[in-house]
């Protein structure tokens, strides 16, 4: 793969000082994946307590219910780098929203308890493939020193489509619709998935994908329209790091020379979870109730801790490309910690459940500014240009993993002691503290081909 028909100089000195529009949109477009991961994942939420009653659910079958649209994240995450590599990180993403599409319209009609868990699974297949491609196509068409910020507009669009989704719920519940209140609550979800769809055709294909098709000129013509200030030695960068992988699709990622990028991506994908932080969203509803709150409140108390996750994740964007994903990770592991053993206490103790909103609130507002906006930015960033996709698959699925595992006992775990699962997250926080402390590099501010050097990947 030779180099020579880029060395006429096509630096484009101070575009790099601002946003390019271009690059923002591609963004923001393929960032909606995250805002119906966000809407599906969280939706469930005001359903629970409605779908019991319809199909007769123990807590047993409750908890299948919710994970099952976990399960389908597991086998999307999985599977989801394949066609990325094959086909392309754009179409990839087309495919996935037409299945957003069928499975909330399927969700909405579902004839039956079976029918219902069929279509949430295939709802999961998008959520999980959605985690992959997302964050790993604007990581690759992002510069070094906006990078953060711009794959933070995944997560900040997840967490839109929590608060969306809560929203939603709420405003759902004064329609009348009376029994199909649920249908129509699962169902809503259809039209932004429609409309994602439809702007997913104006965007192009990622640089480094190209480059790995031996599309040099598509690359450098996308180099060039994000605004990227020096197009020739970027091109030259992503050319030598795919080269020194052997340029070969069929790369193996579970080699010695990828354990680190490995253990980076497997561990802070399961601490996403072991956070109790889907688990907690997933049956937000519920843990008011147990806790003496009636229906309308519960759903206003879930609208006020949705809004609580947007702000905070917006925080983190301003400044996780200034003090680093470490320092966030590590102020998050501690607030976490705090929050979920003060949760853990009123369940104990059986009193001061008027403070349970607050630190709900406040557990939330930790994990926003950390995990919740590390996470897909980590991912994506550890992983050299030739087993990127296979790299973020395995890190999503750990995290889809864990939080199908998680989701599916909470609510037995709840019904024998509502603190015995708070107790546990909190530990786990402590854990994830010491292990990012000791173990973790700071990524903020380095081109991902230069991340490759620093862990070591030749």
């Amino acid at each position: 793969m030779s180099t020579s028909a880029y060395a006429s100089g096509t630096t484009q000195p101070g575009k790099s000082e601002r946003m390019n529009a271009f690059l923002l949109r591609n963004t923001l477009v393929a960032a909606l994946g995250g805002l119906l991961f966000g809407f599906d994942t969280a939706v469930i939420a005001g359903t629970t307590r409605a779908l019991t009653e319809t199909f007769q659910l123990t807590s047993a079958l409750l908890g299948f219910t919710v994970a099952s649209a976990l399960w389908g994240t597991v086998l999307g995450s999985i599977f989801a780098g394949i066609p990325s590599d094959r086909y392309g990180r754009r179409a990839s993403l087309r495919v996935l929203a037409i299945l957003y599409v069928v499975s909330a319209i399927g969700s909405g009609l579902a004839w039956n308890w079976t029918a219902l868990v069929a279509f949430r699974l295939i709802g999961g297949l998008a959520i999980g493939g959605s985690s992959v491609i997302g964050p790993m196509y604007i990581a690759e068409i992002a510069p070094a020193r906006r990078r953060g910020q711009l794959v933070a507009f995944f997560q900040f669009n997840v967490v839109l489509g929590i608060l969306v989704a809560y929203f939603s719920n709420y405003l759902v519940g004064f329609g009348g619709f009376g029994d199909a209140e649920w249908r129509w609550k699962l169902g809503i979800a259809a039209a932004p998935a429609v409309f994602f769809f439809t702007v997913l055709f104006g965007i192009p294909q990622s640089p480094r994908w190209l480059v790995q098709k031996n599309r040099l000129a598509e690359a450098k013509d996308v180099l060039v329209r994000i605004g990227e200030p020096n197009v020739d030695g970027e091109l030259r960068q992503i050319i030598d790091s795919i080269g020194s992988q052997h340029g070969q699709r069929g790369e193996p990622l579970f080699s010695r020379k990828y354990l680190t990028p490995i253990f980076l991506a497997v561990s802070i994908g399961a601490f996403n979870q072991l956070s109790g932080i889907n688990a907690i969203l997933y049956y937000l509803n519920d843990i008011f109730a147990r806790a003496g709150f009636n229906k309308v409140s519960s759903d206003i108390q879930a609208v006020a801790i949705g809004f609580t996750n947007l702000l905070f994740t917006m925080a983190a964007m301003f400044v996780i490309d200034r003090i680093g994903r470490k320092v966030l990770l590590l102020t998050g592991a501690i607030g976490t910690a705090v929050c979920l053993g003060g949760v853990a206490a009123i369940f104990a103790t059986g009193r001061n459940e008027a403070l349970l909103v607050w630190l709900l609130i406040g557990y939330i507002a930790f994990f926003a500014f950390s995990q919740g906006a590390v996470i897909w930015v980590y991912i994506s960033e550890v992983f050299p240009n030739a087993v990127r996709a296979k790299g973020q698959s395995l890190g999503s699925f750990t995290h889809w993993f864990m939080n199908a595992l998680i989701s599916g006992v909470f609510p037995l775990l709840a019904d024998s002691s509502g603190a015995i699962p708070f107790v546990f997250f909190a530990l786990m926080m402590v854990v994830q503290f010491l292990v990012v402390l000791t173990l973790y590099p700071e990524t903020k501010g380095v081109s991902l081909e230069q991340m490759q050097k620093r862990l070591g990947i030749e």
